[in-house]
């Protein structure tokens, strides 16, 4: 599996879609043998019309909607934030029971203007018919707004590579997260949207022999504690530990990026609470500015200096990854 992309129709609305069904059905008019076979021929072709233009645009709503389960992973994870699954199965289970309730509904209304002898039975079926109609698409009309709102969502939820060993860089802002993307994918890295960010993520590729990599800048996630942050933010910061693989921890001893080395250790400290478990490689930017006494390794992403040698250390921890086949 790649890229999530989806090919999501416009929902339309309980209104749109009674507009769309009643008014295919208005221009039919069938010619029979007599009045009755008439009144008959045009009604069963009405109630026809009308019924299988809701049933197959219901359908197939609940057939192009993605199907999204509540299990450990980074999608899940991110569609109940934006969205939420339990109102999205809901909608598309509402969304389905009134497909079959309408299919129900024209055979037994068709089974019923066949039997009939008298017109006026007849155009009380079929007046029957469209009030019930109307009814159980007034019943789905919330859901409607809920699914067409998630399709707009699902349009703007980043195109992330769910299957690619991924790292993520963490660091406070302006300590060279993004330069260090650039410096280490082999082409011009996508700037994706992204719900919890005030810019879009940066996503870069990396290549080795025949494997690619995925590296990404989550700027407005990982730049500060999980104590400072409302519970959708810290649920988002979770929710990224499913697609971290590794993590590199940008420092910037220099303190130029307007952040103490107190405040950039406390943040180092709350990522690791929050990403137990997860490598976690820590460079120290700026090394052209300032370097220090410590064993992190030291980097520049302003003069190139050990940034290959970051990057082969990452490799090394992403080539552990391994994905169930």
């Amino acid at each position: 599996m790649a890229e999530k992309t989806f090919k999501i129709p416009t929902v339309l609305s309980s209104e749109e879609l009674m507009d769309k069904a009643f008014g295919r059905a208005g221009k039919i008019f069938k010619k029979g043998a007599n009045a009755l076979d008439s009144k008959k021929k045009t009604s069963l072709a009405k109630i026809t019309a009308s019924g299988d233009i809701m049933v197959t645009t219901l359908r197939d709503y609940v057939e192009r909607f993605p199907r999204i389960e509540k299990e450990d992973g980074f999608f899940p994870e991110l569609v109940d934030l934006v969205i939420g699954l339990d109102g999205y199965k809901k909608s598309l289970s509402s969304v389905n029971w009134a497909a079959g309730m309408i299919e129900r509904l024209k055979n037994n209304s068709l089974k019923a203007v066949r039997r009939s002898k008298d017109e006026k039975v007849v155009e009380g079926v079929r007046s029957g018919f469209y009030g019930r109609l109307g009814s159980i698409i007034n019943k789905i009309s919330k859901e409607l707004t809920f699914l067409q709102d998630a399709k707009n969502k699902f349009r703007k939820l980043p195109s992330i590579e769910v299957d690619l060993a991924t790292a993520v860089i963490a660091g406070f802002p302006n300590v060279g997260k993004s330069s260090l993307v650039r410096k280490m994918s082999t082409a011009t890295p996508q700037v994706a949207p992204y719900p919890f960010t005030t810019k879009g993520i940066v996503i870069g590729h990396m290549t080795d022999s025949w494997r690619r990599f995925q590296i990404i800048d989550t700027p407005g996630l990982l730049d500060r504690t999980l104590e400072e942050r409302n519970a959708i933010e810290k649920q988002a910061v979770l929710a990224l530990k499913y697609l971290t693989n590794v993590m590199i921890f940008v420092l910037d001893p220099s303190e130029s990026c307007g952040y103490s080395m107190e405040k950039q250790l406390a943040l180092l400290e709350s990522v690791k609470k929050g990403f137990v478990g997860i490598p976690i490689i820590v460079a120290e930017n700026k090394c052209d500015i300032t370097r220090t006494e410590t064993d992190n390794i030291k980097i520049s992403t302003e003069t190139g200096e050990n940034v290959d040698a970051l990057k082969e250390e990452l490799v090394k921890e992403l080539r552990k990854v391994k994905f169930d086949q």
